[in-house]
């Protein structure tokens, strides 16, 4: 692997990422830098990523990688070290350097016979490193922890940071909701309704019970003014294509559910 020398990519690897944005509305998945010059190896490591709901991009090495870090909020890197290349640890130095990408996990997946690279990878400042041949629920279990995701398939407060329920993803300290792979942008009163909506599912909340959860307590809001926002909401996880919905209980209130089928 070489900071100075980028391979060239299959095309369908480098438009991976264009096609996850889809009419113009831009994808939540946690984005992977993985700075590799095999190719076949990048093709088979993104799909393992896109798999568990990550997307990925290569690098050639720690000059493509901070040009890309320009461009793109990387959540993490994955460097492959071979037995044949000597700077991955050179890497990982030149990247844990540079601010924009000082803060990123940098995760080494060393190959046989290229053990003796932990030692300069631990002095450069990796911060996990992996033998291969290995499980890749190793890899993706490190980076659900390290970037306190959901798992997938979850419903509940995750960390407390995240609240989750079908294809829908709520998370509370970055003030994000992705629904289906889509970010959904929201307004504050709509993302407090949809908040005290998410940490019970299939409850039936009433009017006032959305009023006290999302609204400030010296402000008078009537029944009226909820409705407004609960089809605000309504509108958007329609859009998204969430298969999540907020059903009508007729005299009681709102809940939120799964769309049958």
């Amino acid at each position: 692997m070489s900071g100075l020398e980028e391979p060239r990519w299959p095309a369908h690897a480098a438009d991976a990422v264009e096609a996850n944005v889809v009419l113009g509305v831009a994808l939540m998945k946690p984005l992977v830098l993985i700075c590799s010059q095999d190719a076949e190896f990048y093709l088979f490591l993104s799909h393992i990523l896109e798999v568990d709901g990550f997307v990925s991009e290569p690098a050639g090495g720690a000059k493509e990688a901070l040009a890309k870090a320009d461009e793109r909020e990387f959540q993490a890197v994955v460097l492959d070290c071979g037995p044949t290349s000597l700077t991955g640890s050179a890497i990982c130095a030149r990247l844990k350097r540079e601010p924009r990408t000082g803060g990123l996990p940098i995760i080494a997946l060393i190959a046989p016979g290229a053990e003796n690279q932990h030692l300069d990878l631990l002095k450069a400042g990796i911060d996990e490193s992996f033998v291969r041949p290995m499980a890749p629920a190793k890899l993706l279990d490190y980076l659900r922890t390290r970037l306190a995701l959901p798992k997938p398939g979850s419903n509940a407060i995750e960390n407390n940071s995240w609240l989750s329920y079908g294809s829908l993803e709520m998370k509370l300290d970055a003030h994000r909701v992705c629904g289906n792979g889509h970010d959904i942008h929201l307004g504050p009163i709509e993302f407090n309704v949809l908040r005290h909506l998410l940490e019970a599912p299939g409850k039936v909340f009433s009017r006032d019970e959305l009023i006290g959860g999302a609204w400030p307590a010296n402000i008078h809001v009537g029944v009226r003014t909820v409705d407004v926002h609960i089809s605000r909401l309504r509108r958007a996880l329609e859009a998204a294509s969430t298969g999540i919905v907020i059903r009508t209980v007729r005299s009681a209130g709102y809940s939120l559910e799964k769309l049958d089928g």
